[in-house]
């Protein structure tokens, strides 16, 4: 008898990212993703963005890094595969006034020649591509030699690598897929770009979520957030209880804020690639 242990099956990435797709235009990311704007403007000055590059952002969202491009007079294309978030992000750079394309856009397949841009950014975007190795040769071809890709991505060890754990004991991922927060681990980003780059420097950073109180945050991401909003709906009333006081107990244990209010220490890598010539 063969006692081999079968292979796990390669994951249906086409399916896994409709999916995907269906989750972020899930409740209302914008409400969340304004509150991160800090790490857009932080990456930006961290890839150096200079008046007049071309700029593109991957899976921008509702635009941080976006925005902080066009405010250093950047010609910015800013992309994302959920069109709703697109248009949060075109309303904002409307109040602004800034002159910024949004166009609708897979990071996996971007729809743009090689070369085009001088930088490339994503904030906590492209790290939830699901074909890592796929959505890092993109943003390699579309950028210049000696250009430079700029990322904010989630660590394993920080405040929602611990969510994503919580939540996938309760509604596992599908099987073979690799974790996003991969690409907060300077190994992983070495495997996805080093052949390609000149160079990877990588900084640990600490995004500060600053809400009322535990259940606050709860209330907030389980309503917009869409990951979180969509692991409630996947489950029974008595599990979603489950899940509730497992994220509440993560959260009461990381705050900093003491008893009167929640600050919750999120560690993320800032990660700038510069292509090789």
């Amino acid at each position: 008898m063969d006692t081999r242990s079968n292979p796990i099956p390669a994951p249906d990435l086409a399916a896994i990212k409709a999916k995907q797709q269906a989750t972020w235009a899930s409740g209302d990311f914008a409400v969340v993703g304004t509150t991160l704007q800090i790490v857009g403007e932080t990456l930006a000055e961290a890839a150096n963005i200079c008046a007049g590059e071309a700029v593109l952002d991957v899976a921008a969202g509702n635009g941080n890094a976006t925005l902080a491009a066009a405010r250093r007079f950047a010609r910015v294309v800013s992309t994302d595969y959920v069109p709703a978030l697109l248009e949060k992000g075109a309303a904002r750079a409307r109040a602004e006034g800034l002159a910024v394309q949004f166009q609708a856009a897979d990071a996996e397949d971007l729809p743009f020649a090689d070369n085009t841009f001088d930088a490339v950014l994503s904030s906590y975007g492209v790290m939830f591509a699901p074909d890592h190795r796929k959505a890092a040769s993109e943003l390699l071809r579309v950028l210049r030699p000696g250009g430079r890709i700029g990322l904010a991505n989630w660590t394993p060890q920080g405040f929602i690598g611990q969510l994503f754990k919580v939540i996938g004991a309760h509604v596992p991922p599908p099987a073979g897929l690799q974790s996003p927060a991969l690409w907060g681990t300077e190994a992983h980003l070495q495997e996805l770009f080093g052949a390609g780059a000149a160079r990877i420097d990588c900084t640990r950073r600490t995004f500060n979520f600053r809400y009322q109180s535990p259940a606050h945050w709860l209330q907030i991401f389980r309503d917009y957030y869409g990951p979180t909003h969509k692991a409630f709906a996947a489950l029974a009333p008595e599990a979603q209880q489950a899940l509730e006081a497992d994220i509440l107990a993560l959260l009461e244990r990381m705050n900093i804020g003491g008893a009167a209010s929640l600050v919750v220490p999120g560690e993320y890598l800032e990660v700038v690639i510069a292509k090789a010539g």
